[in-house]
């Protein structure tokens, strides 16, 4: 029998996908781009799509098989969406300052859904 998939990984990372490569051409053409150059902040943006995309592509990884279990999937659901989201929040109006605590917040969802991966995989048996 072929292991089971994880739907809710596999649409999570098709989904952060999708807005990554949306995000990504609005940074790089037009007048996002353009208001973010001038702001000086695409270095926020830059960093919110790498972090988008890295975990897009270890959820869809992750979704092959029930490996992963369901923490590392929401830890990695918040953490992109605290972490990416604060950073386009900033990058788009940096007098949002609530948004700024937000990021590292994020950022340790996306390490305890590591964290949670690699747990998961010590304690699975061959």
């Amino acid at each position: 029998m072929a292991p089971q998939s994880d739907r809710l990984a596999q649409r999570l990372g098709a989904l952060f996908g999708l807005f990554g490569v949306i995000l990504g051409a609005l940074a790089a053409h037009g007048p996002v781009h353009d208001y973010l150059e001038r702001q000086g902040h695409l270095d926020y943006w830059h960093t919110a799509l790498f972090q988008q995309w890295v975990h897009a592509l270890a959820l869809l990884a992750v979704g092959q098989g029930r490996s992963a279990r369901r923490g590392t999937v929401i830890c990695w659901l918040i953490g992109v969406v605290l972490f990416s989201g604060s950073l386009y929040i900033l990058a788009l109006d940096s007098t949002q300052k609530w948004a700024g605590p937000v990021t590292p917040l994020g950022g340790l969802f996306l390490i305890l859904g590591w964290l949670w991966l690699w747990i998961t995989l010590l304690k699975k048996t061959t």
